[in-house]
C-alpha cells in the first residue's frame, strides 16, 4: 500500500449484487441507491468494476456494490478481471443478492455461478433474486430457479425496472443489519478526481494508492466506464479518490456506452474538489489534455497535473523535465497555477509526491486569509505599485476581504472599480499567490465600490 496510513474505509451494512451479465444488476443498484449512478445498457458486460452507492430502508443505512456480470470461457478479454472484482465484492459484503433473469429462464451460467457462491453459504446470507418478474406468469415461472438449491428461503421475484417486490427484498436484507449504518458516509469528505485521456494510467494510479485492484486495468483504452470511488487515508487526511473513464474528443466517442462514460467522468470532475489530470509522457500534452485542464479551470477546481510514464522517456538530460514543463505551461496558458509532478506508476516513482501535492492543493482551496493579515500585506503591495490612471482617473483601493465562498475569492473595495484594468487584476492575483500560497487553485478577484 502506498502512502502513510493508506487504506480503504471498511463499510458496514454492505449489499453485493451479483450474477451473470445482463440480468438487471445495475438497474437494481440504481433503485436501491435512489439515483442513476450506474450505466445501464442492453449490451452485456457494461459494468466491469465494483461500483459503490448508498441508500436506506426502514431507518437503516447501507452500502450497495454493483458488479460486472460473471462469465466463464467467453471471448471477453475482461472475463478474468471482472470475475475477480465479483469475488472481491462478495467477500466485502454482509448480504449477497444473486440475481437471475426470469425472462431468459435458468441459464448454464446461473448454475455455474451458483457453484461459486456455495463456498460462501453459512458465512453470509445469500438471497436468490428473480428479476423481470413483472407479470403473474413470470412470478410463477421463477420457481424453476429453486433447482439451483441456493439462497435463504423463498426466491424473491422482483422487477428492478418498476420496483415491484424490492420492498419485501429489502425488508429481508436489512433484518441482518445490527447497526443503523451511516447516512451518506462520504458527505463532507474531500473528493479528488483522477481524470485524463484514455490509457494514461489513471486506474493503475488509483489501484497503486489503494493497494488493491479497485479498477480493472488493461492496455485497452476505455477499460474504465463508470466513475469508481474509494475512501483513502494518507498524510493524516481522509478523502475520496475517484477513478474516471478516459475523456476522448467528441468525434472519437462512437458508442452509447462510451458516451455515458464520458458524461459520468465530467460529472465526477464537477463534483470533485481537486482534479488530478494525468498526461502520458510518451505522447506529450495534446489538445484533449488542454481541453480537460480548461474544463477543470472553468469549473473552478483545484488542479494537479501528473506526467505519467516518465520512466519511458529515454535519453533524459538535466533539463528534460524543465523543458517538458515549459511546453505544458505554454499550451495551457493563461492557466498558470497548477503544479506539475513527473511520475511513473509502473515503477512507483513520486506517487507519494503526487498525492501529497493533491492534498496540499485541497488545503489551499479551503484556505481562509484573515482580513487583518490580508490588508496588511496587500495594501503594502498596492502602495508600492498602485493601479495606473485611466482617462485621468486615479483608482484608490481602500481595503480587501476574502468572501465566504467555496473557492478563494477576494473583494477589493475602491472608489472607481470600473477603471481597474485586467493587467492590474493579474498583478493582484500574482501577489496573492506569492504571499499566501494558492498553488493549484483558481483565484477570483472582484472590485466593489467603497
Amino acid at each position: 500500500m502506498v502512502g502513510p496510513a493508506a487504506g480503504v474505509d471498511i463499510m458496514s451494512n454492505t449489499i453485493a449484487i451479483v450474477g451473470r451479465p445482463n440480468v438487471g444488476k445495475s438497474t437494481l443498484f440504481n433503485r436501491l441507491v435512489g439515483q442513476r449512478k450506474a450505466i445501464m445498457d442492453n449490451q452485456s458486460g457494461v459494468t466491469r468494476d465494483r461500483h459503490y452507492g448508498y441508500g436506506d430502508w426502514t431507518g437503516k443505512y447501507y452500502t450497495v456494490i454493483d458488479t460486472g456480470g460473471y462469465v466463464h470461457n467467453s471471448e471477453d478479454i475482461f472475463e478474468g478481471e471482472i470475475n475477480k472484482q465479483v469475488k472481491l465484492a462478495i467477500e466485502e459484503a454482509d448480504v449477497v443478492l444473486f440475481m437471475v433473469d426470469v425472462d431468459a429462464g435458468l441459464h448454464p451460467l446461473d448454475e455455474e455461478f451458483a457453484n461459486v457462491l456455495r463456498r460462501y453459504e453459512g458465512q453470509k446470507p445469500i438471497y436468490l433474486v428473480a428479476n423481470k418478474a413483472d407479470t403473474n406468469a413470470r412470478v410463477h415461472a421463477a420457481g424453476e430457479f429453486y433447482a439451483l438449491g441456493l439462497g435463504e428461503g423463498d426466491i424473491f421475484s422482483i422487477s428492478s425496472q418498476s420496483g415491484s417486490g424490492t420492498g419485501d427484498l429489502l425488508d429481508a436484507v436489512v433484518s441482518h443489519f445490527e447497526e443503523e449504518g451511516v447516512e451518506e458516509p462520504d458527505a463532507g469528505v474531500p473528493k479528488i478526481a483522477v481524470v485524463g485521456r484514455p490509457n494514461a494510467g489513471k486506474s493503475s494510479f488509483v489501484n497503486l494508492l489503494l493497494g488493491t485492484d479497485r479498477s480493472i486495468v488493461t492496455d485497452i483504452a476505455g477499460t474504465t466506464r463508470d466513475s469508481i470511488q474509494a475512501r483513502y487515508n494518507a498524510f493524516g487526511n481522509e478523502f475520496i479518490l475517484v477513478d474516471t473513464a478516459g475523456l476522448r474528443r467528441k468525434s472519437k466517442v462512437n458508442e452509447d456506452i462510451e458516451f455515458y462514460s464520458v458524461l459520468r467522468a465530467i460529472r465526477a470532475m464537477e463534483e470533485s474538489d481537486v482534479c488530478v489530470v494525468m498526461l502520458d509522457a510518451t505522447r506529450g500534452i495534446e489538445a484533449q489534455d488542454v481541453n480537460i485542464i480548461s474544463l477543470a479551470d472553468k469549473n473552478r477546481k483545484g488542479i494537479v497535473i501528473l506526467v505519467n510514464k516518465w520512466d519511458l522517456i529515454e535519453d533524459k538530460q538535466t533539463n528534460t523535465a524543465k523543458e517538458f514543463e515549459e511546453k505544458i505551461r505554454e499550451k495551457i496558458a493563461p492557466i498558470s497555477y497548477p503544479p506539475i509532478v513527473f511520475i511513473s506508476v509502473l515503477n512507483k516513482q513520486r506517487v507519494h509526491k503526487a498525492i501529497e501535492t493533491a492534498i496540499e492543493v485541497y488545503h489551499n482551496k479551503m484556505k481562509k486569509v484573515p482580513t487583518s493579515q490580508l490588508n496588511e500585506v496587500m495594501l503594502a503591495e498596492i502602495e508600492k505599485y498602485p493601479p495606473p490612471a485611466t482617462k485621468g482617473k486615479l483608482v484608490r483601493i481602500k481595503y480587501a476581504t476574502q468572501l465566504p465562498t467555496h473557492n478563494p475569492v477576494f473583494a477589493f473595495f475602491c472608489n472607481l472599480p470600473q477603471y481597474v484594468k485586467e493587467s492590474y487584476t493579474r498583478f493582484l492575483e500574482n501577489r496573492l499567490r506569492e504571499n499566501f500560497d494558492f498553488t493549484g487553485v483558481p483565484i477570483g478577484i472582484i472590485f466593489r465600490k467603497k
